[in-house]
């Protein structure tokens, strides 16, 4: 139970990002989250930030997940063996469903700068197979929600009238908000969802605890002590810092509560359905790799 009274929620905990540092692939890299047991972050699979310029994130394949990346700076390329390529801007959304297979790749545009924010988001076993697509929530269609010292950036489900754009395949809500030094703002969640709240800049106060950029607070799911089942929750924010803004990722989402197997790219149900992943991979079921230039691009 992570509520108080009148529906607030509490956090159940409090995690540090780990910074690494650099890599083969990247500048910099930081795990804010992974999946050293799924049962506690279900349906969230893993969260990591990354920094790089050259090389990124060359061709690749995914399997049983979906992706979800947010451009923080810089700008990131992307493209994939359906014929889909792009560049994101900050602030912008990667919603990639990789489904029965995919293979992707992200680089910084220009091999300039990029640093992002990326979401392993498990997929229920009914929808492990599902077609692969790509979805990519831009600045100039982002659904928001404004108020006096807050913007709302919503990425998926219905917040305070607004709903995002991402098609889902499993119950998530999805918000980046900003809050002004001094605002406050009260985020509906559905009670039977687990939230993350990532602390992406600034300080403030999340469920009444008190977050500085780089900690993340987990609220589990609520129910009614008496009744068992899911209530309304809220979750409070509110900027501490009189000098600096707060920004903030809120993702909740119903836990799938399934079995869960992890093998490099691929998250499934069992080991043998990874040992099917890599088999068929390698088989060239998910598709030729593809060969394509990389992307010119002028916003």
């Amino acid at each position: 139970m992570t509520t108080s009274p009148a529906g607030r929620r509490s956090l159940t905990r409090v995690t540090d990002k780990q910074r690494l540092g650099p890599d083969a692939q990247v500048d910099d890299k930081a795990l804010v989250f992974v999946p050293t047991d799924p049962a506690l972050t279900d349906p969230f699979l893993a969260l990591v930030e990354d920094w790089f310029s050259t090389p990124g994130f060359e061709w690749h394949p995914h399997r049983g997940l979906e992706t979800v990346t947010t451009v923080v700076d810089g700008v990131l390329e992307h493209g994939d063996n359906l014929g889909h390529a792009g560049a994101l801007e900050p602030g912008e959304v990667q919603w990639m469903t990789a489904g029965s297979g995919i293979i992707h790749r992200e680089l910084a545009y220009r091999d300039e700068h990029a640093q992002v924010l990326q979401m392993w988001l498990n997929l229920p076993a009914a929808k492990k197979m599902t077609p692969s697509r790509y979805q990519d929530l831009t600045d100039a269609a982002m659904p928001r929600l404004r108020a006096p010292g807050l913007l709302v950036d919503v990425h998926a489900g219905t917040v305070g009238g607004v709903t995002g754009a991402a098609d889902l395949h499993h119950p998530v809500q999805g918000v980046v908000a900003t809050l002004d030094p001094g605002a406050s703002y009260d985020l509906q969640v559905p009670g039977e969802q687990r939230l993350f709240a990532h602390v992406m800049s600034g300080r403030l106060l999340v469920g009444g605890r008190e977050l500085h950029a780089g900690q993340t607070g987990w609220s589990d799911p609520a129910t009614d002590p008496v009744i068992g089942l899911a209530t309304a929750t809220t979750l409070r924010l509110a900027a501490v810092d009189p000098e600096r803004p707060a920004r903030v990722m809120v993702y909740s989402g119903t836990p799938l509560r399934e079995p869960v197997a992890l093998g490099g790219p691929f998250v499934m149900n069992s080991k043998d359905e990874i040992a099917t992943a890599f088999t068929e991979f390698h088989a060239g079921a998910f598709g030729p790799v593809p060969r394509t230039a990389r992307l010119a691009y002028d916003r």
